[in-house]
């Protein structure tokens, strides 16, 4: 799944319509910063599929250059995962954020964010593990849910010794979806930041803001009365942090 985003698409999704603009409006501050980050992602993802395409031709010669490269590109993969949260929380306030509901193999789902960290893990020797029935279908939106998971991964790389495991399984009338690793599990903040009651409101916080996104994107699914959730915990499978989305 492709990071870049068409300039004149984010546009028109950005800019009020003409009906709502009076002709000596200037340009809101957010819409600039916005349009900035969206640049910046855009070199950014320039920038890592050529880190990768390095990576690739020409592996590291020892542990200490495969170590540095594998901060370099964790590095850059975070940024670059931020600032597309940030734009769709641009896109949220401004209630422009595209939001579309299909039929999606779980499967695939994970299979596509594997795809698209498999340098990053290859890198930092991360074995991940899909343990998800090939028939699973569920009703979300791919893009949204996609880059959420992606972004959960690559926070899952830091932390992870040497596994990270993505499930997903039925429970009931709902899709439990979970993103384990071997690491030490999360700290005490972050399972208090993760609850309902405190994940309502974004922070200037990058943890809160990515749970705050998560959460904001995983409650869009909704059958009646339920809503999609996230919850953090300690343990699972692989003895370490666990993430998981609760999707109706």
């Amino acid at each position: 799944m492709s990071d870049m985003y068409d300039m004149d698409e984010f546009m028109k999704e950005a800019l009020p319509s003409s009906s709502s603009q009076s002709s000596d409006d200037q340009l809101d501050f957010s819409f600039v910063l916005a349009s900035s980050v969206h640049d910046m992602k855009n070199s950014l993802s320039m920038l890592l599929g050529s880190l990768e395409e390095m990576i690739q031709e020409s592996s590291p010669q020892n542990d200490d250059q495969k170590n540095h490269i594998s901060i370099l590109q964790y590095e850059a993969s975070r940024i670059n995962s931020e600032l597309i949260q940030l734009l769709n929380i641009y896109r949220l306030q401004n209630k422009s954020l595209p939001f579309s509901i299909d039929e999606n193999y779980v499967v695939e789902t994970f299979e596509d964010q594997v795809a698209r960290n498999d340098v990053l893990f290859k890198t930092k020797n991360i074995e991940v593990i899909i343990d998800c029935d090939d028939d699973l279908v569920w009703f979300y939106d791919n893009e949204l849910l996609g880059n959420v998971i992606h972004n959960i991964l690559i926070n899952s790389s830091r932390y992870a010794k040497s596994k990270i495991k993505l499930s997903a399984k039925c429970k009931g009338d709902r899709l439990s979806i979970n993103i384990e690793d071997d690491g030490f599990g999360f700290p005490d903040f972050m399972l208090q930041a993760a609850l309902p009651e405190n994940n309502k409101n974004s922070s200037a916080d990058s943890t809160r803001l990515g749970l705050f996104f998560a959460a904001k994107i995983a409650s869009f699914h909704k059958q009646g009365d339920n809503r999609g959730e996230i919850e953090l915990s300690n343990g699972g499978s692989l003895n370490g942090g666990v993430f998981t989305i609760i999707l109706p």
